[in-house]
């Protein structure tokens, strides 16, 4: 029972802005039990200086408003832990990003686990699901139990 969301990067990143929803404002309360997110993006402001940009176009209000970095609630879900999962091989921005948001959540009163996984890279940090030891493998399969 309840929703377990999951994501990678951009994924990661979407994942996060749902967690930072005030789902009142739309009439619902959704029963989140849990996040994986996996090498996310939570701060948008960096990619303001990027090439990235140039096909977003993306202003600093755009970039401050979508960043769940600057969005945590303040009350956490009782019942929701979260997990922020990085890879060793990550980019610097993205192994930053991940410590600090996992850390302002925590800071915020949520439940939360941050796991740096050792050996593997941005793309690969996902291509390991596939085996049956892999720690994320692992943690989906024993969902809910694992969060």
């Amino acid at each position: 029972r309840g929703l377990y969301l999951c994501g990678h990067s951009a994924g990661a990143h979407l994942a996060a802005m749902v967690l930072a929803t005030d789902w009142t404002e739309y009439g619902v309360v959704p029963d989140i039990k849990g996040a994986v997110l996996v090498s996310g993006v939570y701060d948008l402001e960096p990619i303001l200086h990027t090439y990235v940009n140039d096909a977003l176009n993306m202003s600093r209000e755009v970039a401050q408003r979508n960043s769940p970095m600057l969005c945590i609630p303040s009350a956490a879900p009782v019942s929701c832990e979260v997990l922020v999962a990085v890879a060793q091989h990550d980019s610097p921005e993205f192994r930053r990003q991940s410590q600090e948001y996992g850390q302002a959540l925590r800071a915020a009163g949520w439940s939360v686990s941050l796991l740096d996984l050792a050996g593997v890279d941005h793309f690969d940090i996902i291509e390991k699901l596939l085996e049956e030891s892999y720690v994320l493998t692992q943690v989906g399969e024993e969902l809910p139990s694992a969060l």
